[in-house]
């Protein structure tokens, strides 16, 4: 008697076999199936994190392919290039080298 007292409260609706089916077809698809909504979710977020990633080193290794192109055409920038990256200086010149602090704790922490 108290059992069938508990269902009895229970709106008419929500005893429907329909709904109840419908109910546990939404909480098996939104939680607990193998490919279920959170991890979709989850997983169209990477992707787009990914195609953004790859746009940026796509576009990073064409301009690099340019510089490359002109590094081998052209000694001008080549020297440019020499002077800048690898601090190279001919015998006659003094070189000065100024940096930022943000520069200077950088190559003080690689140096310890």
């Amino acid at each position: 008697m108290l059992r069938f007292k508990f269902i009895d409260r229970i709106p008419a609706s929500f005893r429907n076999k329909y709904f109840l089916t419908i109910i546990i077809f939404l909480i098996w698809i939104i939680l607990l199936d193998s490919n279920n909504l959170i991890s979709r979710f989850r997983d169209m977020r990477e992707l787009r994190r990914l195609k953004t990633d790859r746009e940026y080193y796509m576009n990073k290794i064409e301009e690099d392919r340019r510089k490359l192109l002109e590094l081998k055409t052209d000694n001008d920038n080549l020297e440019k290039f020499a002077r800048e990256q690898y601090r190279m200086k001919k015998p006659d010149e003094d070189l000065y080298i100024v940096m930022t602090p943000r520069e200077d704790r950088k190559h003080s922490r690689r140096l310890n």
